[in-house]
């Protein structure tokens, strides 16, 4: 299987010293995701949780919501041959079958060309397409056990990104790397992956989360590296994720599509600063507005 580093030569330039060294740098690989035999899409990522990257995809694509809907993911005999004519897996095709009676989606691109944020397409269709097959709704209908609604300290929220970044144990090493985290309302750190696609950590911890009988997350806040895209504010919803946080900025569509759902969206999460965008009354705000 792939690697998620790897060592290239490096000329550093320091204070005008040259000197010539290895360096880690992330791995960055495709990833051809088939369903029940079809291919489906191509991603590029960092390896490691390719089966969680891909059941995560589906579930944002609504085409899986539990995981007695999916029957197994496979490593496909893909891939590379070798100079003495033999054949190498490179562990870069993945196949999801689905359980007798899931009904398999069509396979066309105007199905999916709502999840990709830089189609150039997107706009009330992208909206209505995840409205209409997101599962659960992003409400304060309470999470499971029946905890009721969920409410978070900003103080709280606001002391994630230091924890994630304490947690990116690959982006020590490559400084090359986004993550996404899932958090509990008292801030508790409950899942981490890191890939060289923030889209792709989320699909990770989605995917991981379907398999282990633990969707809807409504019960979870989703921190992400970098912006909030439409795409990342489309696969929270579709995990029932009720707040997501960037500590960067969020795009126009990623902002509607909050707004149309009832995700609560922060962005610019840094320090004891942070932009609420939509949903905040999931936070504990004290004080006047100015």
């Amino acid at each position: 299987m792939g690697r998620v580093t790897e060592r290239r030569r490096v000329v550093r330039v320091r204070d005008g010293a040259v000197s010539e060294r290895p360096d880690t740098l992330v791995a960055e690989e495709p990833l051809e995701i088939r369903l029940d035999g079809r291919p489906l899409a191509v991603t590029m990522r960092t390896p490691g949780d390719d089966f969680a990257l891909a059941a995560g995809f589906l579930v944002s694509e609504g085409v899986l919501g539990r995981p007695e809907e999916l029957a197994n993911i496979v490593y496909c005999a893909g891939a590379t041959e070798q100079a003495d004519g033999t054949v190498r897996n490179s562990y870069n095709v993945v196949d999801v079958r689905l359980a007798p009676g899931v009904p398999v989606p069509d396979i066309t691109l105007e199905r999916n060309v709502y999840t990709t944020s830089s189609c150039g397409l997107c706009g009330k269709a992208s909206l209505d397409a995840v409205r209409t097959t997101a599962r659960w709704p992003v409400g304060d209908g309470g999470g499971p056990g029946g905890r009721g609604p969920l409410r978070i300290d900003p103080a709280v929220l606001a002391a994630l990104p230091d924890r994630l970044r304490a947690a990116q144990k690959v982006f020590d090493r490559t400084g090359g790397l986004h993550a996404a985290a899932l958090f509990s309302p008292e801030g508790e750190l409950l899942d981490l992956r890191e890939d060289v696609g923030r889209h792709n950590a989320v699909d990770k911890l989605v995917g991981r989360a379907l398999t282990e009988g633990r969707l809807p997350l409504s019960r979870s806040v989703l921190l992400v590296s970098g912006r909030a895209s439409f795409e990342l504010a489309q696969k929270a919803v579709m995990a029932g994720v009720p707040v997501l946080a960037a500590v960067s900025a969020p795009s126009s569509l990623a902002v509607d599509l909050a707004a149309e759902t009832g995700l609560t969206l922060v962005g610019f999460l840094r320090g004891t600063s942070m932009n609420i965008y939509s949903g905040e009354h999931r936070l504990a705000l004290a004080g006047a507005r100015g």
